[in-house]
């Protein structure tokens, strides 16, 4: 019996995957909610800050691209840097693209993954390349075999509380308590007559602060360092004479974009480093007008520590001449992003993840982004300390998604 590949996830990387799997002619299954991050965990009246160009889902065949959709839905075309897609466009073309490429997707849950048979691979079969396959468990109760797993869950459980913040979120971030994530609010109205604190200086901050003050919120956004927040430069003013990428006009974006198989052999200190830099913090340069002269802006040197014992949050903070402190609000949202943390992806079996060979909690990856566990393959942003920063991005599923699958393909049968 041939078991199929399992793909876990239903956002644009585990979409794009499956898609190319289906067009090899290798059986699978998908398990998800389709674009379930973008819809529950992005706010209302979210504009993507990627161009239309670095904002299509990779797929097999012709047709499937963003600007496809928009025809087929009647939508106005965009096809220039200048053109802002609005995320509720994006989920929908999400959607579209799994009903097209996808329609078999099932929707439910994986809750645990395992080996089956062993290390070895003793006992188990369907020719997973000297490994067992492994055992899926679904929050249906059913059990299966599937001689291959890509991990494609997206942001899910990797959000980032820095550790200054948790003395004022005892039970961790929560929308309802004094310190959430931005990835927990969808409707920012119901900060409206409320003083609101945004820790971050990136798109997420600088975009989650904005609308929260258009929807009747006092906002103060707080920064570490000086002048850490700003806003890319308009696609009119990037530099002529230098290469176009999806992200703008330099040789550093060109080459991490179109090339990122070679990232794997730099030194881990450095593929860490540029994960983190390259594109780093920057809002839109459409969002400018929208922040500047609106938004309160608190750059500090550090956040020293949080408290909410009195029921509301405090920050302490330290200034740039060195003093201590402290800002009150009703209510902090942390902007601070997401972490890859093999821990965190509690689904994946003790066992496995015990196996699994890390690099600062994010999976080791080679050609094909297996990881060192056969037939256990990761996609998406858990790749990036692998492939390089345009993993973090839609425009990634172009680089990822042929090559996964044509890996698998060789090494699975």
């Amino acid at each position: 019996m041939i078991h199929p590949v399992a793909v876990i996830g239903a956002g644009p990387f585990g979409l794009s995957t499956a898609a190319h799997l289906r067009a090899r002619g290798i059986p699978v299954r998908v398990f998800g909610e389709p674009m379930v991050s973008w819809r529950d965990h992005m706010p209302e009246g979210m504009l993507l800050k990627s161009t239309p160009a670095a904002s299509s889902i990779d797929a097999p065949q012709r047709g499937h691209t963003l600007l496809d959709y928009c025809n087929a839905a009647g939508i106005p075309r965009l096809v220039t840097d200048e053109d802002i897609i609005p995320v509720e466009t994006f989920i929908a073309y999400g959607e579209w693209f799994q009903q097209k490429l996808v329609p078999e997707l099932e929707r439910v849950r994986v809750v645990s993954v395992d080996r089956k048979g062993g290390r070895d691979g003793s006992g188990g079969s369907g020719g997973s390349g000297g490994s067992g396959g492994f055992e899926l468990k679904l929050d249906s109760g059913e059990l299966f075999t599937a001689r291959a797993v890509v991990v494609a869950t997206g942001l899910s459980g990797l959000a980032h509380l820095p550790p200054e913040l948790a003395g004022a979120a005892a039970d961790g971030p929560t929308p309802t308590g004094p310190v959430s994530h931005s990835s927990q609010h969808h409707d920012l109205s119901r900060f409206s007559g409320k003083e609101l604190i945004v820790v971050g200086a990136g798109q997420s901050a600088l975009e989650t602060a904005a609308l929260a003050t258009e929807a009747g919120a006092q906002v103060r956004v707080v920064s570490r360092g000086k002048g850490a927040v700003s806003f890319g430069a308009p696609p009119w003013d990037q530099p002529k004479l230098r290469p176009e990428s999806p992200f703008g006009r330099a040789w550093s974006l060109w080459a991490l974009t179109y090339y990122p198989g070679p990232y794997r052999y730099l030194p881990a200190q450095a593929r860490h480093y540029l994960v983190r830099r390259v594109l780093g913090p920057l809002g839109a340069w459409w969002l400018r007008d929208r922040f500047e002269g609106k938004v309160g802006v608190r750059e500090v040197q550090r956040i020293v520590s949080a408290d909410a014992s009195e029921g509301s949050p405090v920050l302490a903070v330290q200034t740039h001449g060195g003093r201590v402190e402290k800002l009150s609000a009703d209510h902090v949202i942390a902007s601070t992003g997401y972490r890859v943390d093999i821990a965190a992806m509690d689904f994946l079996g003790h066992e496995l993840r015990t196996e699994l060979s890390v690099s600062r909690g994010t999976p080791k990856l080679g050609a094909g982004l297996r990881s060192s566990v056969p037939g256990l393959y990761f996609t998406g942003l858990p790749a990036a300390a692998s492939y390089g920063p345009v993993m973090r991005f839609v425009c990634g599923t172009e680089f990822a998604s042929p090559r996964l699958a044509k890996h698998l393909v060789a090494a699975h049968g």
